[in-house]
């Protein structure tokens, strides 16, 4: 790996930030959210809204790195789902809703059950990932204590557990031909990032040129996670199961907050310790990140793009026209719109 591809000297780090999501990208600057889709027919979808405001809360160190996880995670799944519900609307062969779906439409209406199934979507989330990759580990290794009456080395191994069971979780789905899909395009938003803030002109045959790895990705974020739980979880001994289980889902926000800030301070910075500190997280991108074809980075690039616009520009969905850049409307106005 060579990390002057990574760090890039000349590199003026952004506020921009990404997220793969199916067939295409989407992109958050401090005003707005865009996200690009490659349709089935090879058209590029593209929507933009306007960011709601996090509160005070979001500004006080360690305190953010929890909201902003949050807001993450909740804005994250609601743009996956709105990704696939594209798709399905721009295929042929739309595929019919489940009974819960149907029940959900008819009791709350279909605005409301929206929001009642991005809810459920975040809940299960969260308890299987706080399940399976803070408690599991934890109950996994308490047979060591057979062996051992070391609090250091018990929490040592809990913590690489965590990390290996976390890298074959990220091994497997994978393996995946949709997920394969995502990696590339989480490759193609690491690239047009570094083009962004390498002041180049936003073209695919600019941003091929750079490593689909990142310093301020959020994979690079769990892996924070998973190394700063080991030091703090190290730090309360080895108490029985239980009280081990409490502590740790209490611990969570303190966790999210420091992983956050010392991913910011590593997406600033630039020397030899913050270099060492983002090695496992590069090196777990490696496998969260594909190269990409011309027409992923394209797609990439249109979402970008939508975000740079200035705050008094008007949000726009539709369908772009790359040569033009005008934005389609279909259906909706008779005036196209002009993304730049």
């Amino acid at each position: 790996m060579d990390l002057k591809k990574v760090f890039l000297k000349d590199s003026c780090p952004s506020k921009i930030g990404g997220q793969a999501i199916m067939e295409g990208v989407m992109m958050k600057s401090s005003d707005r959210t865009a996200i690009a889709i490659r349709l089935p027919d090879n058209r590029i979808y593209l929507k933009t809204e306007k960011n709601k405001k996090l509160g005070k809360l979001s500004k006080v160190p360690i305190l953010r790195g929890v909201v902003v996880f949050i807001n993450s995670l909740v804005t994250g799944t609601k743009t996956l789902m709105k990704s696939a519900e594209i798709l399905e609307n721009y295929t042929e062969e739309v595929e019919e809703n489940t009974a819960f779906e149907r029940w959900l439409e008819k009791s709350f209406g279909k605005e409301h059950s929206w929001n009642i199934l991005i809810t459920i979507t975040v809940i299960i989330s969260l308890l299987f990932t706080i399940g399976v990759f803070i408690l599991f580990p934890t109950a996994a290794v308490n047979w060591v204590g057979i062996f051992t009456d070391s609090s250091t080395l018990l929490n040592l191994i809990e913590g690489i557990f965590r990390i290996v069971l976390f890298v074959v979780y990220i091994l497997l789905i994978s393996k995946m031909e949709d997920i394969k899909r995502v990696f590339q395009y989480h490759g193609a938003e690491h690239k047009t990032i570094h083009c962004l803030e390498n002041e180049l002109e936003l073209t695919p045959e600019n941003a091929k040129q750079f490593y689909t790895l990142h310093p301020r990705c959020g994979t690079s974020f769990l892996m924070f996670v998973m190394v700063i739980s080991l030091i703090i979880f190290s730090l309360l001994g080895w108490p029985d199961l239980l009280l081990r289980i409490l502590s740790r889902i209490v611990l969570i926000p303190i966790v999210a907050g420091l992983s956050y800030e010392l991913l910011k301070w590593a997406g600033r910075s630039d020397n030899v310790l913050v270099r060492i500190l983002s090695m496992p997280g590069l090196y777990l991108q490696k496998l969260t990140t594909k190269e990409p074809e011309k027409n992923q980075l394209e797609v990439a690039i249109v979402s970008v793009k939508a975000v740079l616009v200035d705050e008094s520009y008007p949000c726009v969905e539709g369908i772009v026209d790359l040569n033009a850049n005008i934005i389609q409307d279909e259906g909706k106005s008779d005036d196209d719109k002009r993304t730049d």
